[in-house]
């Protein structure tokens, strides 16, 4: 058994906004594994300023996984647990390789074909116009469910835009969701979250930023509406400290996204303890390129939740892998009459 890892830039399509910046490209890096004339493909992808491995020695240890991979799957997750991203493309390069078909990792439904995903229709930040015009598409597109990124532009201007959409939309035809990337300071994110539930939202995501785990537990409990955990998660490594996390906060819901957590072990852990809890989840994907969205897809499609899921589209960079990953009314679909292309990894 080897491996090797390819370097791959993604660049997107338009510049993505978000309350940290604008974003023009996205680094990741594939890890193909290879073993008695079978290959296995797996994605570590960081999300730079976000990701808790992001950096220096990032290519040094992924260097080190290739050398070492003959030590399997459970023993290198163990390893890796302060790189969470490359954990995630070890367990997919493994599953990978041990599947019939190296894109297929959870065989189901979906991936017949005959099964589809619900998931929200992201909108990115910008301006006013922007913005409408994106909401406009993603309805048009059959999105019952709408995410809106806030934070970055005047909030009354982004008050507005909830305020049309509310205007031409009840929240029985579209469930609306806003994630402010930790925007808010603590002082002010009561009153703002007071003003938000004016516009019948299904939750917002991390309004003030990780870290700050008595003005969000404080938040939580006076909450207007329902408060969703994202970054929150990023660097909580230990199961113990997970309970303690979600035990001290008590949120409403927790946002999962496997490659900055640890992968799908790491997801579970999660998982596990907010069903314990009696706290909500829902998956989300976070920047991958088709590869990796592949695998979040499969895996989240076998939780079975029926919740809207925060999934990509795979439509984001003009450099993506082609893959069988559509959309339609609304759903990410898996449509076996498209073929994968990975020619970026030669």
């Amino acid at each position: 058994m080897n491996a090797a890892y390819y370097k791959h830039v993604l660049e997107f399509k338009r510049p993505g906004g978000t309350s940290r910046g604008v974003l023009k490209t996205k680094e990741t890096w594939f890890i193909v594994i290879s073993s008695e004339g079978k290959q296995g493909i797996g994605e570590c992808g960081i999300l730079r300023t976000l990701s808790i491995d992001d950096r220096p020695d990032y290519e040094e240890k992924l260097k080190w996984v290739c050398d070492n991979i003959q030590l399997g799957a459970d023993t290198l997750w163990e390893a890796l647990l302060a790189f969470p991203s490359i954990q995630f493309g070890v367990e997919i390069a493994f599953r990978s390789l041990q599947s019939q078909s190296p894109f297929v990792l959870f065989p189901s439904a979906f991936t017949d074909g005959f099964d589809s995903i619900s998931i929200n229709g992201l909108i990115w930040m910008g301006d006013e116009i922007f913005m409408k015009n994106q909401v406009k598409e993603k309805l048009d597109q059959g999105f019952s469910c709408i995410k809106l990124k806030i934070g970055a532009i005047d909030f009354n201007t982004e008050l507005a835009l909830l305020s049309y959409i509310r205007s031409q939309f009840s929240k029985e035809s579209i469930e609306l969701r806003v994630d402010a990337n930790g925007a808010f300071s603590p002082e002010e994110s009561i009153t703002k979250l007071e003003q938000l539930s004016n516009y019948d939202l299904h939750s917002i995501e991390q309004p003030i930023r990780q870290g700050q785990y008595k003005a969000m537990k404080k938040l939580c409990k006076e909450t207007p509406l329902p408060i969703a955990l994202d970054e929150e998660l990023i660097g909580v490594f230990e199961v113990t400290e997970k309970e303690k996390l979600l035990q001290t906060i008590q949120p409403q819901y927790i946002i999962l996204k496997p490659s900055l957590i640890g992968g799908f072990r790491g997801t579970q852990e999660w998982i596990n303890l907010a069903e314990k809890l009696k706290i909500g989840w829902w998956i989300t994907s976070a920047l991958e390129s088709n590869i990796g969205l592949n695998a979040i897809a499969q895996y989240t499609y076998m939780l079975q939740n029926p919740m809207p899921q925060g999934l990509g589209t795979g439509s984001l960079y003009v450099n993506n892998i082609e893959a069988p990953l559509v959309i339609n009314q609304g759903a990410l679909q898996y449509d076996t009459k498209k073929e994968w292309n990975v020619s970026y990894l030669t």
